[in-house]
């Protein structure tokens, strides 16, 4: 799904129309003379409460403003005509295609192959393969050269061993013989991931055919999923941006002896983690599976912690530098549990194509289609060698409406079929016989229309179909609206967003901060030693010298310019030049350093254009439907909205 699909959701997050109202809803409000009922208003209401997050709005009166606001917009995208223009029946027509087919499928098959997916998913297979490349769409003659040249180094394997021959053939034009490692469901082609997982280990397949080529393998292990993982982390970055001393290898170092000496991870993190996404929640990342991260090493240092608790020894990766504990690990989840996800996949990949050929066998049966084919003799004779030259074209007599095949009450014409062949011959890459092509192509268009006929129908046929499009229908008109109304105005709005600026000065500022150093320790007695050596003008790396000692790291340092959010100042600190008193503060003493505090300061307009430009527009869409109130008139029921309050108490 697109950006704009998602922000279309989002805008519309309380929108859930249902297509009749009964005649005993009272009605709760009118826009302009256009009832909107009790029973639509709770069931938005019930649907989407819990994923409203302004608190105000979660109570019947303000969800209200929220939902007449909402109907006000739309009230307006349709009196500008919104609804009509071509982009918007464009933008339309293309998410009915996309959302129909998710609805055009045969369950039955995907069924089958999620389960098959999730048994594949549950394994890793390590094999390597011999390659021998050949065209997809290469000549019988050589396809049937390539298939030879992989059945005898196939045979050569076995007198001669598989990976000497692999080895020996590798030239990585023609010929490739490679390592592949452990790999588990959907991450090979199709037609390979059958063979890796229908051959049996220390077996080598039969040569087999893919899109690159045919391919043998040898199975090597089949192992259990190594399941999901838990841990949190402790990364100091490549690049340091001159808030600490020392080497990044370093100051991981001493982050991992204090952890030796029982400092608290969590606290660690929190302090010197340069993973802001997970710093402040003690280092923790979502769970993750093998495979799912970009950093290799990240994922086998996770992997081969085996207690929860376990702290790994400190890693590098192409990020920076890790120390890793483990929180939890769980073995692949149940099939339950993954088979949306499992289900998206298989409908993404080549097993897509065993789904349609189940769907078309499916639609043929329901609008009584006959497997025989038509007489297609005519067209076979009017096919000349200029089609695979895309320059052929219909006859000057071309019977344009004679009757071909009829699906329900659509009748096809030789004119459908005629339009057909002359829109697809640039698809057609290989020469074959005129029978066989007309025939192939024949299949391929009444396949298309077989679901161009039921995907045009879903609407009436299929009420939830007809839910969610009437949903996403009024969602892309409101975004529309917002984007013609609002947002793109506002981006052109320079002079009035400086005078925003200018009249609202006093919500754009820096707050007060300090420059200096945090030293913090998890023993009191130290954390006040290096206050006091604070005092006597020492640097953090003399203090080291004097403080860490005995391979112990005892004192750890945080330099820069921080504000009251800086994780690494407590909470109640006093911003004031000098050194504090000694904080507790994530189960450590903290001990600051202000060699400077920098006053609360005016942010320029360019400074402070981000969030002004965010703030105009707020400003701008209240303004906006102040005016389309009083354009639209809006008359509550009060009786109705009574009986809807009552109704909501007693839930």
């Amino acid at each position: 799904m697109t950006f704009k699909y998602s922000l279309t959701f989002i805008l519309i997050l309380f929108l859930s129309h249902i297509n009749a109202q009964k005649t005993e809803d009272l009605v709760l409000f009118t826009v302009d003379g256009t009832p909107v009922y009790t029973s639509e208003f709770l069931r938005v209401y019930n649907k989407n409460i819990d994923l409203v997050q302004d608190e105000s709005q979660k109570d019947v009166d303000g969800y209200l403003t929220l939902f007449t606001n909402y109907k006000l917009k739309l009230k307006e995208a349709k009196a500008l005509g919104l609804d009509e223009n071509p982009s918007y029946l464009r933008e339309l027509e293309t998410y009915k295609k996309q959302l129909s087919k998710s609805f055009l499928t045969d369950n039955q098959v995907t069924d089958a192959l999620v389960k098959e997916a999730y048994n594949r998913v549950s394994k890793e297979v390590k094999a390597n393969h011999i390659l021998v490349r050949v065209s997809e769409n290469a000549s019988p003659k050589d396809t049937l050269e390539a298939y030879n040249k992989a059945l005898k180094l196939r045979n050569r394997t076995l007198e001669e061993g598989f990976e000497n021959v692999r080895k020996e053939v590798h030239n990585g034009q023609t010929i490739f013989g490679e390592e592949l490692g452990y790999f588990t469901g959907f991450k090979m082609v199709y037609d390979f991931e059958n063979a890796a997982f229908n051959t049996k280990v220390n077996e080598i397949s039969m040569p087999f055919r893919t899109r690159f080529g045919y391919h043998f393998i040898k199975v090597f292990d089949v192992r259990n999923s190594r399941g999901e993982v838990t841990v949190a982390h402790i990364m100091i970055g490549k690049q340091q941006k001159g808030t600490t001393a020392g080497t990044p290898e370093s100051r991981i170092q001493d982050i991992y002896k204090k952890l030796q000496q029982g400092e608290d991870f969590e606290s660690l993190a929190k302090q010197f983690s340069d993973d802001k996404s997970s710093s402040e929640k003690g280092g923790v990342l979502s769970p993750f599976s093998g495979g799912q991260l970009s950093s290799q090493e990240f994922e086998d240092a996770a992997f081969s912690l085996n207690e929860v608790g376990d702290i790994s020894k400190p890693i590098q990766s192409k990020f920076g530098w890790h120390i890793i504990k483990l929180l939890n690990k769980r073995p692949i989840p149940a099939f339950e549990e993954m088979k949306s996800e499992l289900e998206a996949k298989v409908k993404r990949d080549e097993r897509s194509k065993l789904i349609d050929d189940a769907l078309f066998l499916k639609l043929r049966k329901q609008y009584n289609i006959d497997n025989a084919q038509p007489e297609l003799d005519y067209f076979v004779s009017i096919l000349n060698d200029d089609y695979y030259k895309r320059a052929w074209t219909l006859p000057a007599d071309f019977d344009n409406n004679k009757p071909l095949v009829k699906i329900n009450d659509r009748q096809l014409t030789y004119k459908d079929f005629g339009s057909f062949l002359l829109e697809s011959q640039g698809n057609i890459t290989s020469k074959t016989t005129y029978d066989i092509l007309v025939s192939k192509q024949y299949e391929t268009f009444l396949n298309k229309n077989l679901v161009k006929y039921q995907e045009d129908n879903l609407e009436n046929d299929n009420p939830d179909f007809a839910h969610i499009l009437s949903e996403y229908r009024d969602g892309l008109l409101l975004f529309d609206l917002m984007e013609t109304t609002i947002w793109n105005v506002a981006k052109t709005d320079s002079t009035d967003i400086q005078n925003f600026y200018e009249n609202h000065k006093k919500d754009y500022t820096f707050p007060k901060r300090i420059e200096g150093v945090v030293a913090s320790s998890a023993n009191k007695k130290v954390a006040k030693k290096v206050g006091k050596l604070l005092e006597k003008k020492m640097t953090p790396e003399q203090i080291k010298k004097l403080v860490n000692n005995n391979g112990e790291v005892n004192i750890i340092f945080t330099s820069g310019i921080m504000d009251s959010k800086h994780q690494a100042l407590p909470p109640k600190y006093k911003f004031e030049k000098g050194i504090s008193k000694i904080y507790n503060y994530n189960n450590s003493y903290i001990v600051v350093q202000a060699n400077d505090v920098l006053a609360e300061t005016q942010k320029t307009f360019e400074e402070a254009k981000g969030s002004v430009s965010s703030d105009y527009q707020v400003y701008k869409e209240n303004n906006w439907l102040a005016t389309l109130k009083e354009k639209y008139k809006v008359t509550i029921n009060q009786e109705a909205l009574n009986a809807v309050r009552a109704q909501i108490k007693n839930q």
